[in-house]
């Protein structure tokens, strides 16, 4: 295509919204890109932007060229993530994904990877979206609850978290403990902000707890653990966590219902990758110490 720099530039200035926005983006003097805004109207014969004094704004046309730009990128970096990962060795960029409360565990994990592959640049990164398998976002995720069913990606069990109620001492002397689960309603809880959430423990307190007596609650999985051991609440924290809490005392002794299955999720073009393989094989076997 003779004038992919043109479109390149017009979905730029699309996106910034201004020429000398573009210009940053793409490395160029905001003279080439008016020069390549004009080039690419005239070869199509419509105008793709209304020119005013805060900057462009893309017409009917433009945003259908957004959509096919937008498109192409994505491709591109889909491409570009999936090359990344082909190497022939154990080295460069190795990007894994979880959520943010399994940091605890799996920082340990990858440090450890790393010095056995010095070559290797980790990138962890947390967080409740799912990253993109599939646009070469990371090399593996490490995904809670029922089986990840996005299609093209190789998901594999992992291990199976087991999580208990507890509360601090604090809060078992200002408040008690409850004689049985009926006797929740007076007492105070601890929970995820979003009621919509897929963790198995969190549905369950959300059965058999009135909405009114989850007093805390927070969006970030750490902060809910802290809380139940300030003394904010009863709450639920995983077993292996709570082991090195000697201040929480268990409420209710674990249901299995409770327990969150892990998953090991990698896209099937990085997965047979000699880097994807050896992380997940080292993982397997790092996990095997782990009181979860």
């Amino acid at each position: 295509m003779d004038n992919w720099d043109e479109v390149r530039t017009a979905f730029q200035v699309a996106r910034k919204g201004t020429v000398s926005g573009a210009a940053e983006e793409l490395g160029v003097h905001h003279a080439t890109v008016i020069r390549h805004v004009d080039a690419l109207e005239g070869r199509l014969g419509v105008k793709l932007f209304q020119r005013h004094a805060r900057g462009y704004t893309p017409t009917e046309a433009g945003e259908d060229l957004l959509r096919v730009a937008q498109a192409t990128e994505d491709q591109f970096n889909q491409l570009a993530g999936r090359i990344k990962g082909r190497g022939s060795d154990v080295s460069g960029e190795l990007v894994v994904t979880s959520l943010d409360s399994l940091g605890p565990l799996l920082a340990p994990a990858l440090a450890a990877f790393q010095k056995a592959h010095d070559s290797v640049i980790v990138r962890y990164l947390t967080g409740t979206r799912l990253f993109r398998l599939e646009y070469g976002e990371a090399h593996v995720a490490i995904r809670a609850g029922s089986a990840p069913d996005q299609p093209d990606n190789v998901v594999q069990p992992f291990v199976t978290m087991a999580m208990g109620l507890y509360a601090s001492r604090d809060y078992v002397e200002r408040y008690g403990v409850p004689e049985s689960i009926d006797a929740f309603a007076q007492h105070r809880f601890v929970d995820t902000d979003n009621a919509s959430s897929r963790a198995p423990f969190s549905r369950w307190l959300r059965a058999h707890v009135p909405v009114e007596a989850i007093k805390f609650r927070s969006t970030d999985d750490q902060a809910l653990t802290q809380a139940v051991q300030e003394g904010a609440g009863i709450g639920f924290v995983s077993l292996w966590e709570a082991a090195g809490s000697p201040d929480l005392v268990e409420i209710h002794p674990p249901l299995d219902e409770w327990a969150a299955q892990l998953w090991l999720v990698t896209h099937v073009d990085l997965h047979r990758t000699i880097k994807v393989q050896a992380f997940l094989a080292f993982l397997k076997d790092y996990a095997r110490d782990w009181k979860t």
